[in-house]
């Protein structure tokens, strides 16, 4: 069974549930400034899982585009990605664990679905802390199910919580599901291996979130007055445990790549083919998001940039000849595009960057070979941790290629020493990242929201002074202040600043009430509504009106009515790249 087959039964099974399918949104969250990208198919949905109503109701499902980071150094073995698709149910204060539970075994094990042998499967559920019990209820539904009591395995918050990064919010115990793979070549202790070993016997297929708690500010864990369901199926491996394949990338979601690569490496590496497969796919997938994201040294540009050199350089070890991105995205447009238009809508542009790109780093490349040989000659030979981290941070150098190069010139490399740097550097980039982009609900604060209404009132107020050819190209909102990217050619004067101000605040000094509907796009659109995000949009939306200063549809949250805002102020007007200006703002009570 391929993907696209498997895409095709979870969707109609959860539509035989009563579960209305929603579209994937892009990778680049719309109103989240606490993550660069879509890291699950539940971020899009937090506002709803707070509470606020879905224009589809309470039961969802859908295939969603993702990507993450915080792995990356897994990525090379038989399950790990960057890029993902999961797969995903949802419910929004309706059912709840037993509910969850039936229907993802049915899924799994049923002749008319996927058919897996029972035997194969085990689950894991949340053991219990100071914080929340045992869940024994999820485990009394698996074996009412006819799951072994050995079968079922229980784990700490570690492996079986899903709990907000940032400091509040929902969150509660999980089940996992993991099948059995039987390969013989794992490397681990035959008697200890169980679900949850990385060895690759097993694999973690599907996660089903039980959303009961709420974490407050003061660490504690409070009850919920909405339960809600939040799962996730990670495509890419149900489709190797469905052909029987020994990794992901023998899948037909992968293997053209991989096969492409086979033919034109001079030095055969199946780690290292594997990175550049994924890689590369996650970077076509960004630059073709309408959001049209571009390499570069901040933020979703600097993690694109990050995957598109690291793709370069492991080429470049398994002697890749000439340009080679170009070759590979287009091979992901063709395994993809049909299905995700926006590939062979915004091909060109991919194409462009990627050819940029590779010649930036072909000549960074230049530069740190003769810093090595710089290096190399001043140490005598003998390279110390230090040396290779300079390497690797300032030149894109991975260990391998520097301990390469010193022995080719009968020197040698202090691994140990760069692996203690490396580590530090990590756990540095891991806490700044937790406390800038960490993955949670804690911004959904009163300051957040009435930032957030406020970048409504800013378009509405630029279109009117600037001119209707102002569009919303991205935001970014924390407690402190708003990000508003719009489409502008020039420089705004001070004067124009100063009217939008004025604009701005005369709309929030009215108290005007701030008004949600559902309807459907085209009815929106055809009331003025902006949509300036129409391609990832369902059939039914919020439109959110304030007086007849703005109306846009949006998935929120908004205060109720513009007087709680405080006085607008526009802190700084800038450009950011061509015909995209930003202004940065603030409220001030």
């Amino acid at each position: 069974m391929n993907a696209k087959e498997i895409t095709a039964k979870y969707l109609k099974f959860y539509e035989s549930k009563q579960h209305a399918t929603i579209s994937s949104v892009s990778l680049i969250p719309e109103n989240d400034p606490t993550v660069l990208f879509t890291t699950a198919g539940m971020h899009p949905l937090v506002p709803f899982l707070l509470g606020q109503p879905h224009p589809r109701g309470k039961k969802l499902a859908n295939v969603q585009k993702c990507l993450r980071t915080d792995d990356i150094d897994e990525v090379g073995d038989g399950c790990h990605h960057t890029f993902f698709f999961m797969l995903g149910n949802w419910s929004l204060g309706d059912y709840f664990k037993k509910e969850a539970i039936e229907m993802s075994w049915e899924f799994l094990t049923s002749p008319k679905w996927l058919g897996m042998p029972k035997e194969k499967i085990a689950v894991t559920c949340f053991g219990g802390d100071k914080d929340a019990p045992k869940d024994e209820e999820s485990a009394k539904v698996w074996v009412s199910l006819g799951v072994p009591k050995e079968c079922i395995f229980f784990n700490g918050k570690k492996d079986n919580w899903w709990g907000p990064a940032g400091q509040t919010g929902p969150c509660g115990p999980d089940t996992e599901m993991f099948y059995y793979t039987g390969r013989q070549d794992c490397a681990c202790d035959q008697h200890g291996c169980g679900p949850g070993c990385h060895c690759g016997k097993w694999v973690e297929i599907w996660n089903d979130v039980f959303m009961e708690y709420n974490k407050t500010k003061d660490g504690k864990f409070e009850k919920l007055k909405q339960q809600n369901v939040d799962t996730g199926m990670g495509l890419e491996r149900v489709a190797a445990v469905m052909q029987n394949a020994p990794s992901d990338y023998e899948t037909e979601l992968f293997k053209p790549l991989t096969d492409w690569l086979k033919k034109n490496v001079k030095r055969q590496d199946v780690k290292s083919m594997r990175i550049i497969a994924d890689h590369l796919r996650a970077a076509v997938f960004v630059l073709a998001d309408d959001k049209g994201v571009a390499p570069s040294n901040v933020e979703h540009g600097y993690i694109l940039r990050r995957l598109i050199r690291r793709a370069i350089r492991h080429a470049h070890g398994l002697g890749v000849e000439g340009r080679f991105c170009k070759k590979l995205a287009e091979i992901v447009v063709k395994i993809y595009g049909d299905e995700w238009l926006e590939l062979k809508r915004n091909q060109a542009f991919v194409y462009s960057e990627l050819e940029k790109e590779e010649q930036r780093f072909a000549e960074t490349l230049e530069r740190g070979l003769h810093e090595f040989e710089k290096i190399f000659a001043q140490a005598n030979g003998k390279l110390s941790g230090e040396h290779a981290f300079l390497l690797y941070q300032s030149y894109g150098f991975p260990l391998e290629m520097t301990v390469e190069l010193a022995k080719e010139k009968k020197g040698s490399v202090d691994e140990k020493a760069f692996a203690a740097a490396l580590e530090k550097h990590q756990e540095l980039s891991r806490e700044s990242c937790k406390q800038k982009f960490s993955s949670g609900l804690a911004d959904y604060s009163e300051k957040t929201v009435a930032l957030h209404t406020a970048t409504h009132l800013l378009q509405a107020a630029l279109r009117q002074v600037v001119g209707t050819h102002v569009q919303q190209k991205g935001s970014n909102i924390t407690p402190e202040r708003l990000r508003f990217d719009f489409t502008h050619g020039e420089k705004m004067t001070a004067e124009q600043i100063k009217k939008v101000e004025e604009l701005a605040n005369k709309w929030i000094a009215e108290g005007i009430a701030v008004n949600r509907k559902e309807e459907s796009l085209a009815e929106a659109q055809k009331e003025g509504a902006l949509a300036f995000f129409a391609a990832k949009y369902d059939e039914k939306v919020s439109v959110y009106t304030i007086g007849s200063a703005s109306k846009e549809v949006c998935t929120g949250p908004h205060v109720d009515n513009t007087s709680r805002l405080g006085k607008f102020k526009i802190l700084k007007e800038e450009a950011v790249s061509a015909g995209v200006r930003r202004i940065k703002a603030v409220l001030e009570h």
